[in-house]
């Protein structure tokens, strides 16, 4: 069952956290399987699945990024194998800060650190600010324009995946020095 409609919320990328842990606990409360012990095995069973569904749901809905990954997927755009491809802007951008990177492997320099981070950093705030607008109008959008947002999203998502892995080399590299 889709988790949004499992917690009867419409879908979307911005969630009142707060309603949501409601609902997680509620329901938490309303399929816990020490309720059913007297029932019979099928009827347990039925419980624990929707606790486990419960649990699940609430650990995917209730982390930004792991929810932006599951509408995406609910959506079919986020397949293993598929077609994955970023503007060739953005990688450019991204090669020049790999290529920065390896430069310092070789000729370690803390102020370079700190410049590759900060343009990291200045390139995840641009794409979060971008975004924003799309995620905010998500829930209203139908037909073509809910497509044309949610490959919007896809693209911010697999930009800040790539953004993640220089920003986690960067710390390694933060780390051994």
């Amino acid at each position: 069952m889709n988790y949004f409609e499992f917690y009867n919320i419409p879908e979307s990328f911005l969630l009142d956290e707060k309603a949501l842990k409601n609902t997680y606990y509620k329901l938490s409360r309303e399929y816990h399987p020490d309720f059913f012990a007297n029932e019979p095995q099928e009827k347990q069973q039925d419980i624990l699945q929707l606790s486990t569904l419960n649990t699940n749901a609430y650990r995917t809905l209730s982390d930004p990024d792991l929810r932006m990954q599951y509408i995406l997927r609910e959506h079919g755009l986020l397949e293993e194998g598929g077609k994955n491809e970023l503007p060739s802007d953005f990688l450019m951008k991204m090669m020049e800060l790999n290529e920065e990177l390896m430069e310092l492997e070789f000729d370690f320099d803390a102020a370079k650190l700190h410049e590759i981070g900060e343009k990291s950093s200045g390139v995840m705030s641009q794409l979060d600010n971008d975004i924003l607008p799309v995620l905010q109008r998500y829930p209203e959008l139908h037909g073509v324009t809910k497509d044309e947002a949610l490959q919007q999203v896809k693209t911010y998502y697999l930009k800040k995946k790539y953004l993640l892995r220089i920003q986690e080399s960067l710390s390694k590299f933060a780390s051994h020095s």
